[in-house]
């Protein structure tokens, strides 16, 4: 069994159907930066997410995250690809049913990825905190720290798109994962360079490195990485106060 379900039910964001799957339990992948990591993914139960993601219904499951292509925003993301994949494989009801308790034995020892696509906050807390009770470790990032129950902040770190949320996220007892141009600094003592990152020379992967399990982790600076993928010309170009291209 290499997927399973894990929640299906309402999002916590605004009530639609949802669906949380675990995948990478038996075919184990290992992806250069992150590293062989069970994914999760938050999808609407009821819509394709390239759908979803044009008609905006991917609220649900991303909420108010700026880089929503509603939003006017460049998520790095192919929905097309993976999460697609992951949906019809539901559709046909290939994924398997699962306690818990079960879930969490089935990731015992490993890293998991909360959220490969869609906020971890879209489902219930308790989820999360059960599946990653026996693994060795996890990543967890949400754009919906300032709404989110408190719950979240041992789990996931807060995304920020620049230092003013950065500092917000903190004052609010978060750790955050902040983006940056090339040109805008690190801010000294409370951030760090991401390992895991080209700027850093990929020193480790996501599940060796494990930073990212919010106030959970050992760490205690926060990363930043500097924007990239697909969207990285259009967040630089926002920034930045740019007019956007036409094509873009």
């Amino acid at each position: 069994m290499n997927g399973i379900i894990l929640y299906e039910g309402p999002s916590a964001i605004d009530g639609a159907p949802i669906v949380v799957i675990a995948t990478g339990l038996a075919k184990r992948t290992l992806n250069e930066k992150t590293g062989d990591m069970v994914q999760t993914w938050v999808i609407r139960a009821d819509v394709a997410p390239h759908e979803a993601v044009k008609s905006g219904e991917d609220a649900s499951v991303c909420g108010e995250c700026p880089h929503r292509p509603a939003m006017g925003g460049a998520c790095y993301v192919k929905t097309f690809q993976a999460p697609l994949s992951v949906f019809r494989a539901y559709q046909r009801g290939i994924y398997g049913r699962v306690t818990l308790e079960e879930a969490a034995d089935l990731v015992a020892g490993r890293t998991v990825r909360l959220g490969s696509y869609g906020d971890p906050v879209a489902a219930p807390v308790t989820i999360w905190e059960a599946l990653v009770s026996k693994a060795k470790g996890w990543t967890g990032y949400t754009h919906q720290w300032r709404t989110a129950p408190d719950a979240f902040k041992r789990l996931c770190m807060a995304s920020a798109d620049d230092n003013a949320e950065g500092f917000a996220a903190r004052a609010a007892g978060w750790r955050t994962f902040r983006i940056r141009t090339a040109d805008e600094p690190v801010m000294p003592k409370l951030e760090i360079i991401c390992p895991a990152s080209d700027e850093a020379g990929m020193k480790t992967d996501c599940a060796s490195c494990r930073a990212c399990m919010g106030t959970a982790s050992k760490a205690k600076a926060s990363p930043v990485i500097i924007v990239h993928g697909s969207g990285a010309r259009r967040f630089t170009l926002t920034r930045n106060g740019q007019a956007l291209p036409v094509a873009a």
